[in-house]
């Protein structure tokens, strides 16, 4: 009698087993699954995700160019840590991105720019509605990436993208101090802004702009100062 081979599990074409990996890794380090400084097993991936090593190494490249891992010199790879020792000069600079990237789509949105935006507003929006933090991490990087577009500077769009890429783990510990229920206030500034985009309003853009990012940046300093210590009776 002849012996039935063993089946393996279907394989994915390269291209989308990359896709795949890179997907589940990227939300479990967003998501803080996976935290700042915690080692990658190549080995422990594969077994988990039932692949190969080498979609899983090319996934890897394409996390490290996000500034989401680091590869160490004896080539083992962990999740990028938070440089919070200079936080401050990464507020100073996206809040300055968010300021110049506003002005500038006031002054030279598109009708079909305005329909972008909109677009990527809704679908914030319904994340908000879905409490879904990931959801709200994307879509919200993709409705200012669409103001930036809007623009027309690609140097201040493409640093604009980058900051706002490195700081999606920290947009994930601004929306764990709401407990993932993020206040209708915050989708209704992007409303505002959206308007004052439409009316060409460059100043009240600056304004807007500005304080959108100082609360982002004020919640999350004051979620990381916060004193948890417990009061411990000895």
């Amino acid at each position: 009698m002849t012996a039935t081979p063993t089946r393996k599990p279907a394989e994915r074409k390269r291209g989308s087993g990359v896709q795949f990996i890179y997907g589940v890794l990227r939300d479990e380090i967003l998501n803080l699954t996976l935290a700042p400084g915690s080692p990658i097993d190549e080995v422990q991936l594969s077994e988990r995700l039932q692949m190969s090593r080498t979609p899983i190494r090319e996934a890897l490249v394409r996390l490290a160019a996000e500034g989401l891992v680091t590869t160490l010199p004896n080539r083992s790879t962990v999740v990028a840590s938070i440089d919070f020792l200079n936080l401050h000069t990464f507020f100073d600079a996206i809040t300055l991105m968010y300021r110049v990237t506003t002005r500038l789509a006031a002054e030279n949105r598109t009708k079909a720019d305005l329909e972008a935006i909109r677009a990527r507003q809704s679908d914030f929006a319904r994340a908000v509605a879905a409490q879904d933090a990931l959801e709200m991490i994307g879509t919200n990087r993709e409705f200012h990436a669409a103001i930036a577009a809007a623009g027309r500077n690609p140097y201040y769009e493409g640093l604009f993208l980058r900051l706002l890429d490195e700081g999606r783990r920290l947009l994930r510990l601004y929306y764990s101090s709401f407990d993932d229920r993020l206040p209708q206030q915050y989708v209704t500034e992007h409303e505002e802004i959206i308007a004052a985009i439409e009316a060409g309003d460059i100043a009240e853009c600056d304004r807007l702009a500005k304080g959108h990012a100082d609360q982002i940046t004020n919640q999350i300093r004051k979620m990381i100062a916060a004193d948890r210590r417990h009061d411990i009776a000895l």
